[in-house]
């Protein structure tokens, strides 16, 4: 591929990293660039929710003073699953 579509202007460093490395290595058919980009930003998603733990750590107070699980650290289980079938989705070959 001469000129690989250009990452999304909405995305962020990790996901603008994946979306350069995959469109120069892959043709990517109009549906295949809608996941890549959902990937992408799930990534950044991601990225956002480490931060959050990483400023408040894994716990934190519920609404009782007792401590429970950042709320953060359950979105991001959820969003590395979804980011595992966005990318099977993609079917990529595994080099």
């Amino acid at each position: 591929m001469s000129n690989p579509p250009r990452a999304p202007k909405v995305l962020q460093a990790r996901g603008r990293r994946f979306w350069r490395a995959t469109v120069a290595q892959y043709d990517l058919s109009d549906a295949e660039l809608e996941l890549l980009q959902e990937a992408c930003t799930t990534l950044d998603d991601l990225d956002r929710l480490a931060e959050a733990i990483a400023k408040d750590g894994p716990m934190v107070l519920g609404s009782q003073g007792q401590p429970v699980v950042h709320p953060a650290v359950t979105e991001a289980r959820g969003q590395r699953l979804a980011l595992h079938r966005l990318v099977s989705a993609l079917a990529l070959p595994d080099d």
